[in-house]
């Protein structure tokens, strides 16, 4: 308010623009500002009725009055327009307040870095690195197999007991009598490449087999990879090399001495298991020294009727395979205790004992990156 208006405005009027002014200020929330502003210029309100009392005064009264009259309404509505803007900002500052995002907090780690490798992929990467730089080639083949690829083609006469030691699951039984089965083994993809590949042959075969069996170290699907090799002049010798090669590089240690011990398999003649030594401490087991032995793999040399039912003639051609289980290993190299942990998706486990993405497995800068 001007010192001209205050000059000219009746006492009653200033007193009452006073009284307005404070309750305006005092107004804490826009519900409380609503009241003052109804208390002041609503339709029965303190300022309304002055207005309405015009009418009474003479012209002259009238004329001084009434600019005072409007003057204070204008005066009191703007008062109210800044008092509620005054409110909304603060209101507003105290949410933004309330609601702060702490942008130091630290940003959730993207998934290249929480990700991990399953162990089995992992060791399938390994043994690939390593037979490569020994020159094998990785071969495939269906999960789902017949009885005579997986059987008969590698020496397992009809009704013979080593069959029974396959615990194999089998499909329905087809019109004609016969059923396909989940392959119990790797070494029908032997017979599929001896089948179409002209010799020499060298490959590992990494894949799921299937088994009737569930226990700390048996799972009704695992992993396993063989190996074949097939020349007119493969020898035990050569295997043994090969064998004692790869467990250096991939149990990572200088010296692997290991022992062959006589056994029977249908599809090899002579037939050995192998053990490596080692020293077992508790529930570790390290290779490479110690007095202990622990069996590894199977191995021989390709029999004669294999061959035969691959199309290859047993009088110039011989050949060497072996076989191993990838989830044996793997528990062996790093440690793990159940088998069956491996099938159990349990991402604590997966983030203990997995693998970063980035981290391939190669000779030149070790295989295992933990």
């Amino acid at each position: 308010m001007t010192d001209t208006a205050t000059d000219t405005m009746p006492e009653d009027l200033a007193a009452l623009e006073a009284d307005l002014t404070a309750r305006i200020a005092a107004a804490g929330t826009d519900g409380e500002l609503e009241e003052v502003r109804i208390h002041a210029l609503g339709k029965k309100g303190v300022v309304s009725e002055r207005l309405k009392e015009l009418g009474k005064l003479d012209p002259d009264q009238r004329r001084v009055v009434g600019p005072a009259v409007n003057g204070l309404k204008t005066r009191i509505n703007d008062a109210i327009g800044l008092r509620r803007t005054h409110l909304q900002d603060q209101a507003l500052a105290e949410r933004l307040a309330a609601e702060t995002v702490d942008v130091t907090l630290p940003v959730r780690p993207a998934p290249i870095e929480t990700g991990r490798v399953h162990p089995v992929s992992q060791v399938i990467d390994e043994l690939t690195a390593i037979f490569a730089d020994l020159g094998f080639e990785i071969a495939e083949g269906p999960d789902i197999e017949t009885d005579y690829y997986n059987f008969t083609a590698l020496n397992f006469p009809e009704g013979h007991p080593a069959r029974d030691m396959h615990d194999t699951f089998f499909f329905n039984e087809k019109e004609d009598g016969t059923r396909r089965l989940l392959r119990t083994h790797t070494s029908p993809v032997q017979i599929r490449t001896m089948e179409t590949a002209e010799p020499p042959i060298r490959i590992i075969v990494p894949g799921r087999t299937y088994r009737c069996d569930s226990d700390q170290t048996h799972t009704p699907m695992f992993h396993q990879v063989e190996g074949l090799v097939i020349e007119e002049n493969a020898t035990i010798g050569n295997m043994k090399w090969i064998l004692e090669e790869f467990c250096k590089a991939f149990f990572e240690v200088d010296n692997a001495q290991m022992r062959f011990r006589p056994s029977f398999f249908p599809f090899t003649e002579p037939s050995m298991e192998v053990d490596i030594r080692c020293r077992r401490t508790g529930s570790e087991i390290r290779f490479g020294e110690g007095d202990d032995w622990l069996e590894i793999l199977g191995c021989g040399m390709v029999h004669p009727n294999v061959l035969r039912n691959c199309g290859l003639d047993p009088d110039r051609y011989q050949g060497f395979a072996w076989g191993m289980g990838i989830d044996r290993i793997a528990m062996l190299k790093y440690g793990m205790p159940d088998l069956r942990a491996f099938f159990e998706a349990d991402v604590r486990w997966l983030s203990h004992y997995g693998f970063r993405p980035l981290d391939m497995p190669t000779l030149f800068s070790g295989l295992s990156q933990q």
